[in-house]
């Protein structure tokens, strides 16, 4: 099943296996993929003396990763091909206590200490790009923690089930049988919704800062571009983010940044990461910063696992989000009919009627992808005109498939209590509401800048943006400021990315100053 090559990449991934493991097979007899599953884990098995598989009957086409006779707790309800084979890998490797993809010690202390027995399961597409990043943090959290258990599930081989449930939208994570999370998250996000819903226990250690010459909050490029700066001058520096790359990461392709004629955002985001390893610059990925806290002369960073960071200076580079519409029914329903990936989402609406709400570019690019799948794509764009650029445009009209509606104001999401069912927009000119019946929404409809644990410190503008002058000091001495989270204009990368490097030299410069 698998070819020569991957064999052989296999062979050496496996070659420095500590553990010995077991694939735990369960073959449901007359099962249509049956032997594909079987085929398919002793060709992984082969790659490996440290790997083998042990084959039982059973009621559903499963297997269980066991390491040393003890397991994991990780199980695959499928077949883990497509973008899942790198879970299948990883998981392996995890439990083995390899892979880069290991959180630091903070982050798997919190792990730890998830309070009682959690039994996750997450239900996949095989074809979705966000769905390994889940399985595979949640993979790891059953490796960590022995009472959490972690089960995916394939979708299409389980649709009865998928269909009971109800899940138009992948991946969606159930704990203990409740919907916990729909959608594309990293490992911080997910532990955080564990932490809400089950608890954990709280060190006291977690209570002392950590003390650095300069912390940047944010990993995205003008949070990477702050601390390179600043370790370059010698300063002990610190990064706390929820991710790095930020934003980046949910960006496609890139053209324009200039030098490099085409990237994606996972390309441009690992770039990030290696080029800050290059420094002494301490990164705590997975981190939601709560509050900022100033006492004189000394900024602590406070995030919501309980752990403190103290310095003279900060640089907030937190960037921004993808807003939502805020209207009734949108919560009610994302995952049940509002999305907010094309890419991963669209598969489920094939042959179906969407709206994409937003004429910008996302938003005529995500109406562009979603006409090679649906049988009508309705975008409704809130302005007299479109935003998107031209080229966008032109290719927009040219699909027959494609609608456009300009002076629309989305004021609810309709379902029938399961699913959406359609959308009630009013035209702006002449007031007159409508019900648009269809069966899936996309929102699409700009940032929002992530400013918000910082308001009480620092001057926003309306739009929630953090005022900056010429040198990205903000209204507070000491705080500076960077990238898309400010009023500079044009939110772009390249810009982003110089941002960050003036508000560290900003940063330095008031330092040695004595400012």
């Amino acid at each position: 099943m698998l070819d020569t090559s991957i064999k052989e990449q296999l062979r050496n991934i496996f070659a420095s296996l500590d553990g010995e493991y077991i694939f735990n097979i369960a073959l449901p007899s007359g099962h249509d993929s049956r032997e594909e599953l079987r085929a398919m884990l002793e060709d992984v098995a082969s790659c490996s003396g440290k790997i083998n598989c042990r084959i039982v009957e059973g009621e559903s086409l499963r297997f269980s990763l066991l390491k040393d006779e003890q397991d994991t707790g990780i199980s695959f309800r499928g077949i883990p091909n497509g973008h899942e084979f790198t879970s299948l890998l990883m998981a392996i490797l995890n439990a083995d206590g390899k892979g880069k993809n290991i959180p630091d010690e903070g982050i798997r202390n919190r792990v730890e200490r998830l309070k009682g027995r959690i039994r996750l399961t997450t239900y996949v597409s095989l074809t979705c790009t966000n769905c390994p990043d889940v399985v595979q943090a949640l993979n790891l959290m059953a490796i960590l923690n022995k009472n959490i258990s972690h089960e995916m599930v394939d979708g299409a081989i389980f649709q009865a089930e998928a269909a009971e449930l109800n899940i138009q939208a992948v991946p969606s994570v159930y704990a203990d049988g409740e919907l916990l999370h729909v959608g594309k998250a990293d490992f911080g996000e997910l532990l955080e919704k564990l932490e809400n819903r089950y608890g954990r226990e709280v060190a006291a250690a977690e209570q002392e800062a950590k003390h650095y010459d300069l912390i940047v909050i944010g990993g995205g490029p003008s949070g990477c571009s702050s601390a390179i700066y600043s370790a370059r001058k010698g300063l002990n520096v610190a990064i706390i983010a929820e991710r790095i790359g930020g934003q980046v990461k949910e960006t496609v392709g890139i053209e324009n940044l200039i030098s490099v004629p085409y990237t994606t955002g996972e390309e441009l985001a690992s770039n990030l990461k290696a080029h800050a390893e290059k420094y002494a610059i301490n990164i705590y990925e997975h981190r939601r910063v709560e509050k900022l806290v100033i006492n004189g002369h000394v900024k602590t960073v406070r995030t919501s696992g309980g752990e403190q960071f103290s310095a003279p200076a900060v640089i907030i580079a937190t960037g921004a989000s993808w807003r939502r519409l805020n209207v009734p029914g949108e919560a009610e329903y994302i995952g049940k009919g509002v999305a907010f990936c094309p890419h991963c989402d669209g598969p489920f609406y094939k042959g179906r009627h969407v709206a994409v709400i937003g004429g910008g570019n996302s938003g005529m690019e995500a109406a562009i992808d979603l006409a090679g799948i649906c049988s009508r794509v309705t975008v409704f764009e809130f302005l007299d005109e479109l935003k998107a650029d031209k080229v966008l445009q032109e290719k927009a009209a040219s699909l027959p498939n494609i609608e456009t509606f300009l002076s629309s104001q989305t004021i609810e999401v309709v379902g029938n209590g399961e699913k959406v069912i359609a959308i009630k927009v009013k035209d702006r000119k002449t007031g007159e509401e409508r019900n648009v019946e269809l069966d899936g929404i996309f929102v699409q409809i700009g940032l929002a800048a992530n400013s918000a644990p910082f308001k009480d410190i620092v001057t926003v503008n309306r739009a929630g943006e953090i005022e900056i002058d010429g040198r990205n000091h903000t209204s507070q001495p000491g705080v500076y400021a960077a990238g898309d989270v400010t009023t500079i204009p044009f939110k772009q990368i390249i810009i982003s990315m110089g941002e960050g490097g003036k508000a560290a030299l900003s940063a330095f410069e008031d330092r040695i100053r004595g400012i």
